[in-house]
């Protein structure tokens, strides 16, 4: 390692390993939540980003406030579930900035928390539909455009792909999935120099997680199982995802990066 480090020294070698300045990262989802934190993660380390999300005033916003702090950037309103929306992803994200280096399956839903014999057939297939079927069709559309310069996929899960949450049936069936998926494409795109990983998040505070956040029973049921004793926060991702985007992650694929604060630890 030192005959590696030694002609450009430490510091040199500490900056290239985290290096994305000037990728082109397309993030899913990206007008909240984790999303909208990964975006601004990616665009600290000087990376051009390009929005997609279903509310196009959400990423407007977000977009004019990654503009001010000097980012590069694109957007376009689209709904992951539909293939002609993944398809007009692709296509302006080529046209806004001529290549895409990153995609980043952030789009997700948890609308409903029903045991599966509550859980209507319409419900099941909403989630499956964007936080499985969505994360497909990206990848299937989007991540051939790297075939001949390599680059990377980031699929978010969560710690319900590979533990039960209860009164969850779908969203876990749903997270599962996009694990089994990433590891899949980790085998049959290796040869393209493509790397596909994934991060499981824990409990982080957003939308998704707001009646946990305003139950203080439940609160504190999660705080207690966490073993770092708090919940999420949005550099937690975001240096996860720019981890993964990196140098420093090139012997790095078919993984699951488990971002839970300690949850699955016990």
């Amino acid at each position: 390692m030192s005959d590696y480090i030694a002609p450009h020294g430490l510091s040199a070698f500490a900056a290239s390993m985290f290096d994305i300045k000037d990728k082109v990262v397309i993030i899913t989802g990206a007008g909240r939540g984790l999303g909208r934190a990964m975006t601004f993660g990616f665009a600290a380390q000087g990376a051009k980003v390009f929005l997609a999300g279903r509310n196009e005033h959400v990423l407007t916003q977000t977009a004019i406030e990654l503009e001010d702090l000097g980012a590069e950037v694109g957007l376009l309103a689209s709904d992951v579930s539909q293939e002609d929306d993944v398809l007009a992803l692709r296509d302006a994200a080529l046209d806004r900035f001529g290549h895409i280096d990153v995609l980043v399956n952030n789009a997700g839903i948890n609308p409903y928390y029903l045991p599966a014999d509550r859980t209507e057939l319409e419900q099941w297939q909403e989630l499956i539909d964007v936080n499985l079927t969505g994360v497909f069709l990206c990848c299937r559309h989007i991540g051939p455009s790297m075939f001949e310069s390599g680059g990377v996929i980031i699929n978010i899960s969560s710690i319900a792909g590979q533990v039960g949450l209860g009164r969850a049936a779908a969203y876990c069936a749903s997270k599962g999935g996009v694990e089994m998926l990433t590891r899949d494409l980790a085998i049959d795109w290796a040869r393209h120099k493509v790397r596909v990983n994934c991060i499981a998040p824990g409990f982080f505070g957003t939308e998704l997680t707001a009646g946990i956040l305003n139950n203080p029973h439940l609160h504190e049921k999660v705080l207690s199982q966490t073993l770092l004793g708090r919940m999420g926060q949005a550099q937690d991702i975001a240096g996860a995802a720019v981890f993964l985007a990196s140098p420093a992650a090139a012997y790095m694929t078919g993984q699951t990066l488990s971002l839970d604060g300690g949850w699955l630890a016990r």
